[in-house]
């Protein structure tokens, strides 16, 4: 389980490290990947947006120049990934919407196929995952009903008790901050880890099924946390 949170560069990277370290596990296909829903700013209102430079500067009590080059260095480890990633022009909102949408997908089994089109426009792409039509194409593209897409964004409740069940449940084990990656319930990994640990982590949990209580594995790695905090990397 891996929380999933579209405004936090983290779990866009951690994704992919993860599964970096998925391909290199010798029981991947035995392994099945849910993604949970996780919100940053959750009082932030739909449709209240900012630019990310903007949004880090005000809330680091930074210069605009100082908050471009926290995103740069951020930049930095997405590249290192393969991962696209603008350091100009992206927008920060509330994700409540994106998160009903995933959930719409996981039960059409689609689910990473959005999540990983949604990150791909928010971080790399000129595209606002924060615009409705944007969303419809983003699920069209997926392979989700276009009308089907359309009626969830439209009714403020489809799948809401979901992305909240799922909130709930990330507070349960002790998820304060994303990306946090539960494996059988046992084993948790903060942050966006190097791909190593991912496998290491994977290895452990294999052999010691089944499972019990919670146990971390490693370090804090870098996360943005639920006030919509992400941690910078120093250059």
């Amino acid at each position: 389980m891996a929380p999933s949170v579209h405004a936090c560069p983290w779990c866009y990277i951690g994704k992919a490290r993860f599964e970096k370290g998925l391909a290199e596990f010798a029981h991947r296909d035995e392994v099945e990947v849910v993604h949970r829903s996780f919100e940053l700013d959750p009082g932030r209102s739909k449709g209240d947006t900012a630019l990310v430079i903007d949004m880090l500067a005000q809330k680091y009590g930074r210069t605009r120049e100082e908050a471009a080059s926290m995103e740069a260095n951020v930049a930095a480890n997405a590249q290192a990934e393969g991962l696209g990633y603008r350091t100009e022009g992206r927008d920060h909102g509330n994700t409540f919407d994106i998160h009903r949408l995933l959930h719409l997908a996981k039960a059409r089994g689609r689910q990473d196929e959005l999540l990983t089109l949604a990150y791909r426009a928010n971080f790399a792409e000129e595209r606002s995952v924060f615009d409705d039509e944007v969303l419809v194409r983003l699920a069209v593209e997926a392979g989700l009903d276009e009308a089907e897409a359309r009626s969830v964004l439209a009714d403020p409740e489809a799948y809401a008790d979901d992305v909240r069940a799922d909130e709930c449940e990330a507070s349960e084990l002790g998820a304060g901050a994303v990306p946090f990656f539960v494996l059988d319930r046992r084993y948790g990994i903060s942050g966006g880890q190097p791909s190593e640990v991912f496998v290491k982590a994977l290895e452990q949990a294999w052999k010691d099924r089944p499972a019990t209580a919670l146990t971390a594995i490693g370090e804090d790695g870098a996360a943005c946390d639920a006030g919509g905090a992400c941690e910078v990397p120093q250059a």
